[in-house]
């Protein structure tokens, strides 16, 4: 039979277990990851940001509480998130603004490939009639 963990020792585990699940959703809001959801890349700046301020929140909260190790932890994890944050949010404005410049730009009108061809006066019209 597995051996339960001491109480002390289980909220260690859940506690670890509760900041890599909101790192994975905000490595996922910036874009880093697939949403298992659609299949797809997505970026949502607001939710990260959102899923980072929680972490540093839980940071603060627990700031006495927490093992030298779970230290380390929230800040390696912030740490990174900060970096990706940056980083996401950077090339977002490019994006953006490669877009808008996209949009602004004046279409060129198509040249025609060349002027059709002109029957002579004298040709005979054919079967169908064309001249």
């Amino acid at each position: 039979m597995p051996e339960i963990p001491a109480k002390e020792e289980m909220h260690k585990i859940l506690f670890a277990n509760l900041i890599m699940m909101l790192s994975a959703s905000a490595m996922q809001q910036l874009g880093k990851t697939v949403n298992p959801m659609t299949n797809k890349i997505e970026t949502d700046l607001n939710g990260a940001q959102m899923t980072i301020d929680m972490l540093e929140m839980l940071q603060a909260k627990t700031k006495d509480n927490c093992d030298d190790t779970e230290k380390k932890m929230i800040n390696d994890i912030l740490s990174a998130l900060h970096l990706n944050f940056v980083e996401t949010s950077q090339t977002e404005a490019t994006k953006n603004v490669e877009e808008t410049e996209k949009d602004e730009k004046p279409e060129k009108a198509e040249e025609p490939a060349g002027k059709p061809e002109e029957k002579k006066k004298d040709e005979k019209p054919n079967k169908d009639g064309d001249k």
